[in-house]
């Protein structure tokens, strides 16, 4: 043949199976990110300490019960644990009102109990986070009440402008029409004058001044001290509050005919504000001093936690073209935007444009549940659940773990009015508390039956008071013990999954397709050239149907199940001779292993795209 025949019949074939690679394609494939750090494909194992064990019988968990415990993180297999806020708190909400940032409030305990929590990590090799909340302080910091004082040094911590109108009016209208998500005017009155405070929270949660200088040392001293005592890193939360329209001007109305409340606002003066990146931006550089130190082994981790507008606005945490943010910058889309109503197309839709506005330095992270939504459990049912779980640890990047979904903790919905703790549940009546309040999603751990409190205390006998929340009436069929006993249980299969997550080469370094099937099922491959290959497929539907797994690889003829729920019809290792017609029984998912036959066919194919190439260019040159 001819030089030049032999270079347009190559070319001929290279389009072909060039084409053939396109056609096979029902949804982006994307390559993750890899950088070497230790939080890329990392499980943290998200606790509230009040909620998860009680060692004194105060009716609150603290870290002596947490210590207790620990052997359920390390058996778990989670990469860390991020803890709840642990620093001195009047608990008006939850620990979220701080009053020193550099002390452990005594319901958990003392300075030395947080060190033992944080050497007994370090000895299972387990990385500790700590919620970090700096928006705001308690109305008891001794800031804030220095502030109230006239005290000049603080005078401008908090943000302290005086009353609207003239004169008397200054002194009863707010500065504008500004309003907290805690409901009602985001202004208080102060004591003193006619100055008003500013609260985007509970009326006992003043916001700082970040526009003062002092006040933004003060915040890196304060994260100074918590990263010197050997934690690996901060969920820096709320941080899309941080700055506010320095005019203070009026909100604009959603709908111009409605009242004002912070649903009917447009956010633009107080969420989400440029200052707010700018000094997400200072903090990295405080985070890489650790991490670039001599001497440095393990880096510090920073996460930004927000509920933002737009997925754009969160991805600006992770930086901008010339400066880095946020290590870490939460996804929350499964947790507020996939409902039981969400179909395949939604999740392809959300997955992947998350994966495809992801910066080149951000890291992928996927939430089921957290302390301010119902449980998945709860939201989804278990089955249903089960197979989110499987999706989001299919998903490249960090996965955190909300305590007691890997056993399928529900929701408390039997709190009373009278008990009910949460401010956004109490600022309103006991008519429609149930309605706002969050309570339910942070009710303490079910360990076991051993007695009415599900083992959150150990025994009765030692029992002072009530736990500050009352345990779920299902623990005695729904507890760890249980889900530890049984061969098939969710407990199982979250640990399995975690091991899977942080173990698998293809996971970590694998590319990513999503894949919209007929009959509303969603799937999800991830493959690495010469290593096992992974379908993830979920039935979204409340029916049988069957799927076709060609569809999703095209060379696949066998494959086997590497997980499967709970209540599934299949068994683990269970293989699937015709691929064409696999059957999920209602809200059913699997994981599939694909047959190594399925994996040679495409080294095979690659390298004779490769050989092709080399004489393509072999040709040419002669030529």
């Amino acid at each position: 043949m001819e030089p030049y025949r032999l270079v347009v019949v190559i070319g001929f074939v290279l389009q072909i199976a060039c084409q053939v690679e396109s056609t096979a394609q029902y949804g982006p494939r994307q390559d993750p990110p890899v950088t070497g750090n230790w939080w890329e494909s990392a499980v943290l194992y998200q606790l509230l300490p009040r909620s998860f064990r009680d060692s004194n019988g105060d009716g609150s968990g603290d870290l002596r019960g947490l210590l207790d415990r620990f052997d359920h993180l390390i058996e778990l297999g989670v990469t860390g644990v991020c803890l709840g806020p642990v620093f001195r708190s009047p608990m008006r909400d939850a620990g979220y009102d701080i009053a020193d940032y550099r002390d452990i409030d005594p319901l958990y305990g003392s300075m030395d109990d947080f060190v033992q929590v944080v050497q007994r990590a370090k000895a299972a090799g387990l990385k500790v986070v700590l919620d970090f909340v700096p928006n705001h302080t308690s109305e008891q910091h001794e800031w804030f009440q220095k502030s109230v004082r006239k005290d000049e040094t603080y005078r401008d911590y908090y943000i302290l402008p005086d009353g609207a109108g003239e004169d008397e009016d200054k002194e009863s209208t707010p500065p504008n029409n500004w309003q907290s998500l805690y409901r009602g005017s985001a202004w208080s009155k102060n004591v003193r004058g006619t100055e008003f405070y500013m609260h985007q929270f509970g009326e006992t949660e003043p916001d700082l001044n970040y526009r003062n200088v002092k006040v933004r040392q003060e915040m890196e001293d304060a994260m100074r001290f918590w990263l010197d005592r050997d934690i690996d890193g901060l969920r820096l939360m709320q941080v899309n509050h941080l700055y506010e329209d320095s005019q203070f001007r009026d909100e604009p109305l959603i709908n111009a005919e409605g009242t004002i409340s912070y649903e009917n606002l447009n956010h633009i003066h107080t969420r989400d504000l440029a200052d707010n990146y700018a000094l997400a931006f200072d903090w990295r550089a405080l985070f890489e001093e650790y991490n670039t130190a001599d001497g440095a082994t393990d880096r510090k981790l920073m996460i930004t936690s927000a509920y933002t507008g737009t997925l754009e606005s969160t991805m600006k945490w992770f930086g901008t073209a010339n400066q880095v943010g946020a290590h870490i910058a939460q996804n929350f889309g499964l947790l507020r935007e996939i409902s039981n109503a969400s179909r395949a197309e939604d999740f392809k839709l959300l997955i992947d444009g998350w994966l495809n506005a992801l910066p080149p330095n951000g890291v992928a992270n996927w939430v089921l549940s957290n302390p301010d939504f119902r449980r998945v459990a709860s939201r989804f049912g278990r089955e249903r659940a089960a197979g989110l779980a499987m999706l989001c640890f299919t998903l490249p990047g960090m996965v955190f773990v909300y305590y007691g979904d890997e056993i399928g903790m529900e929701d408390n919905d039997g709190i009373s009015w009278k008990q009910t703790q949460d401010p956004l549940g109490c600022s309103t009546n006991g008519t429609v508390f149930a309605r706002y309040s969050r309570d339910p999603a942070r009710t303490p751990f079910q360990w076991d039956a051993s007695n009415e409190w599900a083992g959150f205390t150990s025994t009765s006998a030692q029992v002072k008071t009530e736990p500050w929340l009352p345990v779920n009436g299902n623990y005695a069929l729904l507890n760890l013990a249980r889900e530890k006993s049984s061969n098939r249980s969710m407990y199982h299969l979250y640990r399995g999954l975690i091991r899977w997550h942080q173990q698998s080469v293809t996971l970590r370094y694998g590319s990513y397709q999503s894949f919209v099937l007929p009959n509303n099922v969603f799937a999800v491959l991830r493959s690495l050239l010469g290593e096992k290959e992974y379908a993830t497929v979920l039935n979204g539907n409340s029916h049988a149907v069957t799927f076709n797994l060609s569809r999703v690889h095209r060379y696949a003829t066998r494959s086997k199940i590497a997980f499967t729920s709970p209540e599934g019809s299949y068994e683990v290792d269970e293989c699937m001779k015709d691929v064409t017609n696999i059957a999920l029984g209602a809200y059913e998912a699997v994981i599939l292993e694909l047959s190594s036959g399925a994996i040679w066919a495409r080294v095979l194919n690659a390298q004779m795209l490769v050989m092709l190439s080399s004489l393509a260019i072999i040709t040419k040159v002669r030529i």
